[in-house]
């Protein structure tokens, strides 16, 4: 049972207890084709791999005795008051997991007194969602210098969000050859034994067809598949070009009148350059393994950019992070706060806005129980003292 709102009659259909208990139920729940965007990787998946088990280098180092009974877990990041150091990151074509995915989201980051950022590739408009929405949130756009970019800001602004994540990791789409082995696509190359796989998953065929609900509404007429292809073309001729350079990011600062973060450094010098461009904050983010394959994990290279900028500036860990003693890693290396994309779309594709608000309850109950057993009372209390690299080349290094 958690806070926040929670439905009390309703369970979750299986014993679902942690993030990857929704993984699997997710993975049952949607077509193949849709489960390897959602769960897929660039490539050979390898940096897929290590967002997940670099946090396997590093040991926590609790202190005992410390007589701490009320833990403060909660925090401000991107301008934003959390209650947690967990917000949701952009996800782009959510409806694909649920129809109604970046309403579910939203309404559920709020429950969770956390906040989401919307991505430009979003199934529903960024009005709809602010619409939707009783608290401020963040919109996610690709950078750029045309009508657009300019557009959306302005659109953005207008509806209420007052921060910007800007993605600079996507100039081309990755190699996602499990996407393209099960014909994943706007529009999907569908054969008969695909529409079969689709057939065996009715609950999501039917909405699928009844709401029409894939994604383009920022940029298309509408979210329908029709609407979804207009949208990627746009996306991919205005806003992900290979082309841009500092002096688009410096003219996207200029226009912007909010809180602007850089998403997708990996970077210390890239770090320093776009805090001295202006930007509020920068967002540690390898997309997740979706883009260059064989780029470091995402918290292996959080310490650099930590130390390189976060005197001046906020930084947020964005990748494999699927526990809560990742999370209390990540703000001991650095880190303000951490995005989590996958693990929010399970909780959407088991069981809509509930689903992802028991997420985070999983995650929130987890971070708690250690910083207890840290003897931690407060997240920002966090910081190199309390982690260490594992497996040292010599026993004696273990002795503290």
């Amino acid at each position: 049972m958690h806070a926040f709102g929670f439905d009390l009659h309703w369970r979750a259909p299986e014993r679902l207890i942690t993030v990857e208990d929704y993984r699997r139920a997710a993975r049952r729940r949607l077509p193949s084709m849709v489960w390897t965007y959602v769960d897929g990787g660039a490539d050979d998946r390898h940096t897929l791999g290590l967002n997940r088990s670099a946090f396997d280098g590093w040991w926590l180092r609790p202190s005992v005795l410390t007589g701490h009974d009320v833990h403060r877990l909660g925090t401000t990041a991107a301008g934003l008051e959390l209650s947690m150091p967990v917000m949701l990151a952009p996800t782009g074509f959510t409806g694909l997991t649920r129809w109604s995915g970046d309403l579910d989201a939203v309404r559920a980051a709020e429950r969770a007194g956390t906040r989401y950022a919307l991505s430009t590739t979003s199934s529903w408009s960024l009005e709809e969602v602010a619409g939707a929405a009783s608290r401020e949130h963040v919109f996610q756009l690709y950078p750029g210098t045309g009508g657009v970019a300019a557009d959306l800001m302005r659109r953005a602004w207008s509806a209420g969000y007052r921060t910007l994540f800007v993605t600079v990791d996507v100039p081309v789409k990755g190699n996602r050859e499990g996407e393209r082995k099960l014909g994943m696509g706007i529009p999907p190359a569908l054969t008969p034994r695909r529409a079969l796989n689709f057939a065996r998953h009715p609950r999501w065929t039917y909405d699928m067809l009844r709401h029409q609900r894939v994604a383009g509404a920022n940029v298309g007429t509408g979210g329908g598949v029709r609407e979804a292809v207009e949208s990627v073309e746009i996306a991919e001729r205005e806003l992900m070009q290979s082309r841009l350079d500092w002096d688009d990011l410096a003219w996207m600062r200029e226009q912007w009148r909010g809180r602007l973060y850089l998403k997708g450094v990996l970077r210390a010098d890239d770090a320093t350059r776009a805090v001295d461009l202006g930007c509020d904050g920068v967002v540690v983010s390898n997309h997740g393994g979706r883009q260059l394959d064989h780029v470091p994990p995402t918290i292996a290279v959080l310490p650099g950019i930590a130390d390189a900028v976060g005197h001046r500036a906020e930084v947020i860990l964005d990748g494999g992070v699927r526990r809560g003693t990742d999370v209390v890693t990540a703000l001991a290396l650095g880190a303000r706060a951490v995005l989590v994309g996958r693990p929010y779309v399970y909780g959407l594709a088991v069981g809509g806005e509930r689903g992802v608000v028991d997420v985070l309850g999983i995650l929130r109950d987890e971070i708690e129980r250690a910083l207890t057993l840290l003897g931690v009372r407060d997240v920002a209390d966090l910081d190199r003292s309390h982690v260490r690299r594992a497996d040292p080349p010599h026993h004696e290094e273990l002795v503290p």
